[in-house]
C-alpha cells in the first residue's frame, strides 16, 4: 500500500516498458503456490512506446506465461482508454476494474478484494445446450466480446476468463418455448430432434470448463437443468434483467424490442430489492434520471 500511496500522476505513460518490468520483477521473486500477480493501475492513455492494442495484447500474451495474472485497475474518467484496459486483461489471465469514484475503489480493492486480486480459476468457459423439446430459439443477451466458436470450448489452448474468490457470474438469455408460435431456425443440439415418445424435463445442460491457477489441463463440469431450476428468478437476476435492459437502451440495440426505463425501474423498485444495497441503490438513482432525461 505504500508503494501504491507514493505514485504520483504527471508525465508521458510508457506503459509497455512498464507491464515488462513488473512481469520481469513478478518473474524474479515467483512464489511457488502463491498469488503471483502483476497489478496495472492506469487509464489506459499509453502515450510513449508500443501504443497500439494490438501490440500490447501481444506483449501480454508474451509475458503472461509462467502462471503470472493481471489485475488491471482503469483510473479516471473522460481521457479513459477504456477498449485497451479491458483488451489487456481479457489476454493477461486477469480481470479489469473501472474505477472513477472513491465508492468504486473501495468496491475493488476492499469489499471485493478475493474477486480481484485471488484467482481460484483461470480459462473458464461456459457452454449452454437447449433442450428443443422446450427451448425452440434463444438469443444470448451481452457477452459480445467474450463469444468463442463452439469448437474451441474443448480446447485448452484457447484462452477463457479468470475466476476470483467470491466472484459470480450471471449470464441472461432471451428464450423462445417450443410452443410458441414465432418462427426460427433450425438450432443444432446435442438433443437433437425431439423425440416425443421419449419426454425429457431438462430444459438444458450447462457445460463448465476451467483450469486450477496453476494448471494446464481443463476439467470439465456438466450441470442439467430442469425447468423449475431454470426459471428461478432471484432478487439478484432481476437486478441482473434490469441492467441488461438499461444497457440495450443506451445502446439503441436492434435487440431491445420493448425494453424501457419504466420497465427496469419496476424491476427495481420491486422484485430486484434494492433497498439496503448501496451499489443497486445508486443504480436505481442513474436509472430514475436516464428515464427522466427519456422523457424530456
Amino acid at each position: 500500500m505504500a508503494a501504491i500511496n507514493s505514485l504520483e500522476s504527471g508525465g508521458s505513460t510508457a506503459g509497455a516498458a512498464g507491464i515488462t518490468t513488473a512481469y520481469e520483477i513478478a518473474r524474479k521473486y515467483y512464489k511457488e503456490g502463491g498469488n503471483n500477480r502483476v497489478l496495472l493501475a492506469t487509464d489506459g492513455d499509453l502515450n510513449v512506446g508500443i501504443t497500439d492494442e494490438g501490440a500490447l495484447v501481444r506483449l501480454i500474451q508474451e509475458q503472461k506465461q509462467g502462471g503470472i495474472f493481471l489485475s488491471v485497475l482503469g483510473f479516471g474518467r473522460g481521457n479513459l482508454k477504456d477498449n485497451k484496459m479491458e483488451a489487456i486483461s481479457n489476454y493477461g489471465d486477469g480481470n479489469y476494474s473501472y474505477i472513477d469514484t472513491i465508492f468504486e475503489a473501495r468496491k475493488a480493492l476492499v469489499e471485493e478484494i478475493g474477486a480481484t486480486f485471488f484467482a481460484v480459476a483461470k480459462d473458464v468457459k461456459l457452454q449452454v445446450d437447449f433442450n428443443p423439446q422446450h427451448i425452440k430459439g434463444y438469443r444470448l443477451i451481452g457477452y459480445e466480446n467474450r463469444l468463442m466458436a463452439a469448437e474451441d470450448f474443448a480446447d485448452d489452448t484457447k484462452d477463457g476468463g479468470e475466476l476470483g474468490s467470491g466472484h459470480r457470474l450471471t449470464v441472461l438469455y432471451e428464450l423462445v418455448k417450443a410452443d410458441s408460435p414465432f418462427d426460427i431456425g433450425e438450432v443444432g443440439s446435442k438433443y437433437q430432434t425431439p423425440d416425443t415418445t421419449k419426454p425429457s424435463d431438462e430444459w438444458l445442460t450447462l457445460s463448465i470448463r476451467a483450469k486450477a491457477p496453476d494448471g494446464d489441463e481443463s476439467t470439465l463440469f456438466t450441470y442439467p437443468m430442469i425447468e423449475s431450476e431454470a426459471l428461478a428468478a432471484t432478487s439478484n437476476l432481476r437486478f441482473a434483467a434490469a441492467i441488461a435492459q438499461v444497457g440495450m437502451l443506451l445502446r439503441d440495440s436492434e435487440w431491445k424490442g420493448t425494453a424501457s426505463y419504466d420497465a427496469a425501474l419496476e424491476l427495481l423498485r420491486g422484485d430486484a430489492d434494492v433497498t439496503g444495497d448501496p451499489y443497486k441503490e445508486e443504480f436505481l438513482y442513474l436509472v430514475t434520471l436516464l428515464n427522466r432525461q427519456a422523457a424530456k
